[in-house]
């Protein structure tokens, strides 16, 4: 029913959604009265149109009037009364009264709308009852026979048979009544004059009007009429008609005309006068709403009328003369109200599930077609003015579907994901079809609850950290973190150690984890020379059933510290000192002995270099790379039978780590053996005597090799271009050039010789005479070549069949 305040019941388990299917609507009846507990129908029977597919199915109502008129049983769908109903309360002068609410039935393969409308039928409970117990009326006697007479009419809270069919007047031979039907289909009587009266026979009439329903048994209800006989009066007025019907639009301002009554009187002077009233049995209501001028009998609206409230009025105006004993004269008046589109639609949206008022709560691992909300949309007016059209704007992963007349669902079109979309805002738009149409906007909420759709997820797939070696126990190491899109329990993460095995012993006894941070400790002092890496394995499960898990490798390195001294292992020391050979008559740079020491740390740690700490210095020497201990000078004669110094071995660490020997060189008598290394540089520092990398030895040599070269070939050239001066001016002296050309041809004749010599001090090139270089030219002198100090020497063609040329410098 329209103008029924609903409210929201919440329901409907937080699970994925079955498929939708269209609404259907279910009509039960039963009594006002009735008893609690009274059963109205059963829904699982009255809505099966298919074979059970064996799945349970259970029922939730969505909405209702009043929670306590009517029950569901939510493992049957059984409707029953919950506390008695008082038709006339909730549905007061209402022909049919509907107690309408949704029910959800849902299954895991279906999904069902249930439209509910109980009709609560009326019982004859309520007597109908008069305005006033007793009520008086004047009459003339000069009344015309045949007069009506306008009485109070009865009311009565039933409806239908139930409400007045008939009213009876004590027996009296002057008066009866006359049974009428209004537009609204009330029934009303007017007392009708049946026989002349006589003031002076009977002056007053005492009557009992009785009104009576038609139930079974029919009751009750009745007043006295007093009816006093005036004198005569000559005329009464008279309306230009007996009845008039007007059309009144509910937006009329006040003080609109709805009539302009007129009534005649053709006497004069004051029995002529007319003035205008209502009725006497009129009721207070039509007296607010309307207004007759007393004078002109003008009918004006006296304060706004409402459609929607009632839609016909009608009542009485009667005209009478200022006369003594007038008798009035009866014009009754209908008013049809007029509808106009002065409501808005009114929009309810009851949500499946709802925890907070306004905001519709559906899981986000709903299917297509998943219903949400229910809107029902209402507008008071009739018509066109009353149609609804309703929109949903805001997101294409819902719409509207139709369920019923007014009523829209709001389903799902796709699938769902609050990690990407937590919340949508919607807006709901009714509109209803009048001209100009008026619209109601409403904003409503949906929001996703989660589903653990997502694994842990952590920063990284593999960790890798170091770890410097004797850490302290309980030493933090690194934090992992993994990160759950899910809320809630589904997003709690809690995280484990794998169980595996590390050098025979558990993980566990190595690092511990904190289940909630994600942070590592170590549990052990580490060793980097036992053990120097470790590989762990996180696991991180979230709180959902059945919860997800992501993993991550960690690879921790242990670095290294210096915390091994170096071992001198060669030569072996006895409480740190050795005694070594040396023969006498060893030479210069002679090796005595190799000092060897290794370091069981790693890296620059185990970098190591040895040095003279004590002892002969100028005498000794040790290389700093490989530790050997060499002469640097002949023992003299009178050097002492032994001889002592000490060599420090350090590594590369900070703080560097040393060792020490001691070593006591014994002197015997004898040469080296010949197969020990001799160091033959000057220098007696120990790096000065290390051994030459081959490289380096062919680098110089051949670097010498072409400077030496490169200085013979400017001597010849200096000495060949100083000669060719001295012998300029001897270029007349035929006897000398014969001499030179006869000893050039012999040079080149001979196959022994090489084409590039010295020919009689001078230095001189031959070339065979081929066309590619002499160009074929056998004429006179021509230039081939240039001398280093730039003149022009001449070309020389010998006599023979297979000429050469020779070019002097």
């Amino acid at each position: 029913m329209r103008g029924w305040n609903w409210w929201v019941l919440v329901g409907i388990p937080l699970a994925v959604l079955p498929t939708l299917t269209q609404g259907k609507t279910v009509k039960y009846e039963t009594f006002e009265e009735d008893a609690p507990a009274t059963v109205i129908g059963n829904l699982a029977k009255d809505i099966s149109s298919s074979p059970s597919s064996g799945s349970k199915t259970n029922f939730r109502m969505m909405k209702q009037f009043n929670s306590s008129f009517i029950r569901l049983r939510e493992s049957d769908g059984q409707l029953t009364i919950g506390e008695r109903i008082d038709r006339e309360r909730i549905c007061k002068h209402t022909l049919h009264c509907l107690v309408a609410f949704d029910v959800v039935s849902f299954s895991k393969e279906q999904f069902k709308l249930i439209h509910v409308e109980v009709e609560v039928k009326d019982i004859n409970d309520n007597s109908p009852e008069f305005p006033r117990k007793e009520s008086s009326l004047e009459i003339s006697e000069n009344t015309a026979v045949g007069t009506r007479i306008p009485l109070d009419f009865a009311v009565d809270e039933d409806v239908g048979l139930n409400y007045i069919q008939s009213y009876q007047i004590s027996v009296n031979s002057h008066f009866t009544i006359d049974v009428l039907s209004r537009a609204d289909g009330v029934k009303y009587a007017e007392l009708v004059l049946m026989k002349e009266l006589d003031r002076e026979t009977q002056a007053s009439y005492a009557l009992e009007l009785v009104a009576m329903d038609g139930g079974n048994p029919s009751r009750t209800g009745s007043t006295r009429i007093n009816i006093k006989v005036k004198d005569y009066n000559d005329n009464s007025p008279l309306f230009d008609r007996s009845s008039f019907t007007v059309d009144l639009p509910e937006d009329a301002p006040v003080g609109f005309l709805l009539l302009d009554l007129n009534a005649e009187d053709p006497d004069e002077g004051l029995n002529g006068e007319v003035v205008y009233g209502f009725g006497h049995q009129v009721p207070s209501e039509i007296r607010q709403l309307f207004r007759v001028d007393r004078k002109t009998g003008r009918l004006t609206l006296e304060s706004p009328i409402d459609f929607e409230s009632k839609k016909t009025y009608e009542f009485d105006v009667q005209a009478a003369d200022l006369g003594l004993n007038p008798s009035p004269a009866i014009c009754k008046i209908v008013v049809r109200v007029q509808d106009v589109n002065d409501n808005a639609p009114e929009i309810s949206i009851t949500p499946m599930t709802s925890i907070t008022a306004g905001i519709a709560y559906i899981t986000e691992a709903a299917s297509r077609e998943s219903f949400v909300a229910l809107v029902s949309t209402s507008d008071m007016d009739s018509g066109a003015n009353g149609q609804v059209h309703c929109t949903l704007y805001g997101h294409d992963h819902f719409r509207l579907q139709q369920a019923y007349e007014d009523s829209f669902m709001i389903v799902s079109t796709s699938p769902l994901d609050r990690e990407k979309i937590p919340e949508y805002n919607l807006t709901v738009v009714a509109e209803d079809l009048g001209s100009p149409p008026f619209r109601t906007i409403t904003q409503y909420t949906i929001r996703l609850m989660d589903e653990n759709d997502n694994a842990p997820v952590f920063s990284k797939s593999a960790y890798e950290v170091a770890v410097v070696e004797n850490n302290t126990p309980g030493a933090y190491i690194t934090t992992v973190v993994a990160r759950d899109m899910d809320l809630g329990h589904n997003g709690k993460v809690i995280y484990k150690l794998a169980d595996t095995y590390i050098m025979g012993s558990p993980v566990s006894t190595f690092v511990s984890l904190d289940p909630a941070s994600g942070s590592i400790y170590a549990l052990r002092s580490f060793n980097y020379e036992v053990m120097k890496q470790l590989e762990l394995c996180i696991t991180a499960s979230d709180g959902g059933s059945p919860p997800l898990t992501g993993t991550a490798s960690i690879h921790v390195r242990i670095v290294d510290q210096n915390d091994n001294a170096p071992v001198i292992n060669q030569p072996a020391l006895n409480n740190g000192s050795s005694e070594i050979l040396l023969p006498r008559d060893a030479p210069s740079g002679y090796v005595i002995t190799r000092v060897e020491a290794r370091d069981a740390d790693e890296g620059v740690n185990a970098e190591l270099s040895y040095r003279l700490a004590s002892g002969e210095g100028s005498m000794f020497s040790v290389n700093k790379a490989t530790g050997e201990v060499y002469l640097n000078r002949e023992l003299s004669h009178d050097v002492d039978e032994t001889l002592r110094m000490t060599v420090t071995v350090s590594d590369n660490g900070r703080p560097a780590l040393t060792a020490t020997a001691t070593l006591h060189f014994l002197i015997i008598v004898g040469a080296p053996p010949n197969d020990r290394t001799v160091y033959w540089a000057g220098s007696g520092e120990a790096g000065e005597h290390a051994q030459w990398d081959l490289s380096v030895v062919i680098i110089v040599v051949l670097a010498g090799s072409c400077t030496l070269l490169l200085l013979a070939i400017i001597l010849i050239a200096t000495t060949c271009n100083r000669r060719k001066r001295d012998k300029t001016g001897d270029d007349t002296d035929s006897y000398g050039e014969k001499e030179i050309l006869e000893r050039g041809k012999n040079i080149s004749d001979n196959p022994l010789l090489p084409l590039h010599g010295t020919v009689g001090g001078f230095e001189a090139h031959t070339f065979s005479s081929q066309p590619g270089f002499t160009g074929g030219h056998t004429g006179s002198s021509d230039l081939c070549s240039t001398s280093e100090d730039g003149r022009e020497a001449p070309c020389v063609y010998e006599p023979d069949s297979k000429p050469k040329v020779r070019c002097c410098f």
